[in-house]
């Protein structure tokens, strides 16, 4: 099959490169743009030089600079099956759920049990139920992630100018703030406690993907402060100063105070009490972000209230 098939974009294309686009690898911005083309095909354009920049060669890890013209050859495009649109329901859910948006971001209180992304068949996450709601939306990508059974917080960048400055903030500046509201087993006696065990990802030969405290682990930083104590359990207010994988749940229970409702590395006898007062998921919310705003440069406090469901819990305790 040839690249000027039916199914195939069939002209040569001039694309002008915009501020917004500048700063991204070529080989990232074609994978974008071919959508449905290979990446070995993407790659092999690249090195016969049938992509140009300015009118000349360029590998593929060259950064895109604002004004660049692009020559995109003609490629040959996979046919797909049709994109099984989410339930009606799911997506209305969603939307429900932003409590803040702007022409650059949008964040969400996340519920629990939603994946940042779907896996396979009809499963769909966060940004698969927003592209179905927002079909028009020319971009719309994660800025951080939360564990599918956290609630809270979530950040969707609209723009990728937004989206690179929101990075900067995360890996440099350290200008954004993560805090969360959880629940942890049994009664907190530590006061205000910095953690900073260094944490390793593993892969057990089941697949599962676990984390544990090593000393050749990546250096971590968990606050932990308590807000009310109860014998049974202790609701605290803990913020992250790094952002690993499953942070909150390995640091809580190297404490000796894992998180309630955590059946990976939480403690089954106090799971099950705590079912009696209704607990039936993970206690642990991403309750408030305070981030620098990627257009104006103020100052964003945004916090996202627990569910009546996790009330109902801190009630009955």
């Amino acid at each position: 099959m040839s690249d000027t098939d039916n199914n195939s974009a069939s002209k040569v294309r001039l694309m002008e490169i915009s501020a917004d686009q500048a700063g991204q690898r070529i080989d990232n911005y074609l994978i974008t743009l071919l959508k449905g083309v290979p990446k070995s095909r993407i790659y092999r354009i690249l090195r016969k030089g049938e992509v140009r920049v300015n009118k000349g060669r360029i590998k593929p890890v060259y950064r895109l600079k604002a004004d660049d013209v692009v020559r995109v050859p003609p490629v040959r495009m996979e046919e797909k099956p049709a994109a099984i649109r989410p339930p009606d329901a799911q997506i209305e859910r969603l939307e429900n759920a932003i409590i803040f948006e702007d022409k650059g971001l949008i964040v969400i209180n996340k519920p629990a049990g939603l994946a940042v992304h779907g896996g396979s068949g009809l499963s769909f996450g966060v940004i698969e139920l927003l592209r179905a709601s927002r079909p028009t939306a020319p971009y719309l990508e994660l800025v951080h992630r939360l564990d599918r059974d956290t609630s809270g917080c979530l950040m969707i960048a609209k723009k990728r100018s937004y989206l690179r400055h929101l990075h900067d903030q995360l890996r440099t500046d350290k200008k954004i703030r993560k805090h969360y509201r959880a629940l942890l087993c049994g009664h907190w006696d530590k006061g205000k406690h910095h953690e900073n065990a260094p944490l390793l990802k593993v892969t057990h030969s089941t697949g599962d993907r676990m984390v544990r405290v090593d000393e050749n682990g990546k250096q971590s930083h968990t606050l932990f402060k308590s807000i009310t104590t109860h014998k049974q359990a202790s609701y605290m207010e803990i913020e992250l100063f790094t952002g690993r994988t499953h942070q909150i749940r390995v640091h809580a229970a190297h404490c000796g105070h894992p998180v309630a409702g955590d059946d990976k590395y939480g403690n089954k006898d106090c799971n099950k009490e705590l079912k009696k007062v209704g607990l039936k998921r993970l206690f642990l919310h991403a309750y408030r972000l305070e981030f620098e705003h990627p257009g104006s440069g103020q100052e964003i406090d945004i916090t996202a209230p627990i569910s009546d469901e996790l009330s109902l819990v801190l009630d009955k305790l």
